[in-house]
């Protein structure tokens, strides 16, 4: 495709030159009307070659661009697979990440060095004595349970 719009173009760009030096140098023009027979057919010839060249170069153009956005829908459908692998794989081994070893079974149960009783929240029922509950008022000694 890329020969033909570059043919396409050096005859477009001869042409011009050729149809510039007819309109410009009358001894040029002389010449030509010589070889044609005359001007209007010099002109008529000139006038075909410009618009089959004019249409060559539309068409070439048109599908170059055409086959471009094609590629670049296609490259650009192939970078948006490629990012969603990637974010895939980001995020599977950021769950890797968050997920506790898996330590072999050994059958022997550990726990943790920390004592889970007595616990310092002053609001929960096995608080320390040293803490007494400040919403629950101390019950009186008037009323002692029988």
């Amino acid at each position: 495709m890329l020969a033909l719009k570059r043919l396409v173009t050096i005859l477009v760009m001869l042409f011009l030159v050729l149809a510039l030096l007819v309109l410009l140098l009358p001894s040029v023009q002389t010449s030509f009307v010589g070889m044609a027979g005359s001007a209007e057919s010099l002109f008529y010839t000139l006038l075909v070659v410009a618009v089959v060249l004019l249409s060559l170069h539309l068409l070439t153009e048109n599908l170059d661009s055409t086959l471009l956005r094609r590629e670049m829908t296609a490259s650009e459908r192939k970078i948006n697979e490629l990012k969603a692998r990637l974010y895939d794989n980001q995020m599977e081994q950021q769950r890797a990440a968050e997920r506790p070893p898996v330590s072999p079974r050994t059958g022997v149960t550990t726990y943790p060095d920390q004592p889970l009783y007595p616990q310092s929240d002053p609001s929960l029922s096995n608080a320390p004595l040293q803490q007494p509950n400040s919403i629950i008022p101390p019950a009186d000694d008037s009323y002692r349970p029988l």
